[in-house]
């Protein structure tokens, strides 16, 4: 049975939040993992709690084979299909969200080989948004899928998941890249896998769609940086490339796009293993 911290000094992996721009933490995990970095803690937010989930559950290369096909399947199954009659037709029955949760449940159910997280090979924790309490969660015991459905619940697209009374919605909303919550669990060597968005200049919007994004790139980057500045002197940092060239918030208008799923995960690959044989230092 996993426990829900890490030994003091241990080895973490971060992995963000970002929809279908998730697929480059394989590439980063692949990479990872080739040259011998393992985890002893694991921390996800949101489609980072799906690959953190996996990782955790087999903290080997073998979870690389397992998320590829998770991945396959998300680009051909339905989790988020149906024509825009469909979805205007949830949206008007359910009036809150376009998409039913249970593909999705049925995709984890089907990927993750633990239903616990003490069925888990290495700690693992990840973080909901509580509506009542209007609070970050983290989830670090109990029925594994349905707290990791709890950290993807995006408003609007997915409805939020009642566990124990309580409603969660996406993880994303109050810790899109939770390095502090490793740090607290006593990582010493924290691995940053985010979706390529951080290190993107923010511009004031110029169109109706992209004052959403802009004001949400605010809100989870400034929860990062606050997270490296109230870094210890003793923790070393890396921050893995994704390799991307999207522009910042592409991906978010085009949450059903999976056509692009390999290519980010081999850019992220290529970048990350370049950056590792030739950064072996501390980053920040």
């Amino acid at each position: 049975m996993a426990s829900v911290s890490a030994a003091r000094g241990g080895t973490a992996f971060v992995l963000g939040g970002g929809g279908v721009l998730g697929a480059a933490e394989v590439g980063m995990l692949q990479a990872l993992f080739e040259r011998g970095v393992r985890p002893d803690l694991v921390v996800g937010t949101s489609v980072g709690a799906v690959n953190g989930a996996l990782v955790a559950a087999d903290p080997t290369a073998g979870a690389v084979d397992r998320l590829r096909a998770v991945w396959e399947e998300l680009a051909s199954s339905a989790v988020f299909a149906g024509s825009v009659l469909g979805r205007v037709g949830t949206l008007v029955r359910t009036r809150t969200h376009l998409h039913p949760r249970e593909p999705l449940r049925d995709l984890l159910a089907a990927h993750l080989p633990a239903r616990t997280f003490a069925e888990l090979r290495v700690p693992f924790q990840c973080v909901a948004a509580s509506i009542e309490r209007a609070a970050e969660h983290w989830f670090t015991e109990g029925p594994l899928v349905d707290a990791v459905l709890a950290s993807c619940a995006v408003p609007g697209l997915l409805p939020p998941v009642e566990i124990d009374g309580e409603h969660y919605l996406d993880g994303g909303l109050v810790h899109s890249i939770p390095v502090g919550r490793a740090v607290a669990l006593g990582a010493g060597t924290v691995y940053v896998l985010h979706v390529g968005r951080i290190d993107r200049p923010l511009r004031p919007p110029t169109r109706p769609w992209d004052v959403a994004t802009v004001a949400f790139e605010i809100a989870r980057r400034h929860r990062f940086a606050a997270d490296l500045a109230a870094l210890p002197a003793d923790v070393t940092l890396h921050v893995l490339p994704s390799g991307q060239v999207e522009a910042p918030g592409a991906g978010n208008l085009r949450y059903r796009d999976f056509s692009a799923v390999r290519d980010r995960i081999d850019r992220a690959y290529v970048a990350t293993r370049e950056h590792l044989d030739g950064a072996p230092g501390e980053e920040a």
